[in-house]
């Protein structure tokens, strides 16, 4: 195991990543899959990863290899979008980021009782939170998706939120490693 007191470096790199011990490894990692740090354990196993892309395709395949119900508790690990808990600053520091990049943290009333009314009915349908990856949206094109989703088929949508949350995965890497 690396030594606690050393601190990682701000911009890790592949070839640290491939040196890390597991528990390193996936306490940097933890957060790059909402609340779901069974991904990083499960991706560990395939290092050595040539790059961050090569290391997301690993997490993607262990998303997709862990099950339907691996799957659903990942789905459900995700908060509302423009949500309660949002308001209330309950996100974790990914997800506070991203939603209030797009101002979903500073919405009306009636945007806020909007987004509650049709986050609820889509997690009623579904029984997992409306996601998308809010870095490639708007505001209305969030709303369009939410609205339109809400038609979909169970099998459907949950193919479409774990694209979704894979792509969130993406851009929380190139985050991490600064690409």
């Amino acid at each position: 195991m690396a030594d606690d007191t050393a601190p990682l470096p701000v911009r890790p790199t592949p070839a640290l990543l491939n040196a890390l011990a597991h528990s390193d490894f996936v306490h940097l990692l933890a957060g790059i899959w909402e609340d779901s740090p069974w991904v990083a354990e499960a991706a560990y196993e395939a290092r050595p990863f040539a790059d961050i892309v090569a290391l997301h395709h690993a997490m993607v395949r262990a998303v997709r290899d862990a099950g339907h119900d691996a799957q659903l508790s990942l789905l459900r690990a995700h908060p509302d979008l423009a949500g309660k808990l949002a308001r209330g600053g309950g996100l974790t520091a990914h997800s506070t980021a991203e939603q209030a990049g797009l101002g979903l943290d500073r919405l009306s009333d009636a945007e806020f009782d909007w987004f509650d009314r049709h986050n609820s009915a889509y997690r009623d349908r579904f029984g997992f939170p409306f996601i998308i990856a809010v870095k490639e949206n708007t505001r209305d094109s969030i709303k369009a998706a939410l609205a339109t989703r809400l038609d979909n088929d169970l099998a459907v949508e949950m193919k479409t939120a774990l694209g979704e949350v894979a792509k969130i995965a993406k851009f929380r890497l190139e985050g991490l490693f600064g690409t």
